[in-house]
């Protein structure tokens, strides 16, 4: 994908946050980019074809679009006091795709004739 190339879920995070015009496309797609990495390090690497499972690409999704949202939603955080942003939705989705992740993780040993 080029620079100038927008990721398909960048039209999604638009209408999601109810912005009228595409104006905030290219700074929306460093946040869906951001997010992704961030989701996608937050769980691992691909192992048995882990991210293409249905549920887990739904889940990941979800995650990017509600996490991308976050970054433009609070994109300068000034403040004299220290504050940590909980984002319970991303947090509860990494949560449900590590314990995919493990599934998929035992499912690996199996096939390497491991237990």
């Amino acid at each position: 994908m080029s620079e100038t190339e927008l990721d398909p879920l960048v039209a999604e995070v638009r209408g999601m946050l109810y912005l009228d015009d595409d104006s905030d496309d290219l700074l929306l797609n460093s946040y869906v980019k951001a997010a992704n990495a961030f989701i996608h390090n937050a769980i691992g690497d691909d192992i048995n074809g882990f991210y293409d499972d249905a549920q887990v690409k739904s889940l990941v999704k979800v995650a990017v679009m509600s996490l991308a949202g976050t970054y433009y939603q609070n994109r300068l955080a000034l403040s004299d006091v220290q504050a940590y942003t909980v984002d319970l939705t991303v947090n509860s989705i990494i949560g449900q795709l590590r314990g995919l992740y493990n599934t998929f993780s035992e499912k690996e040993g199996d096939n390497n004739g491991k237990k």
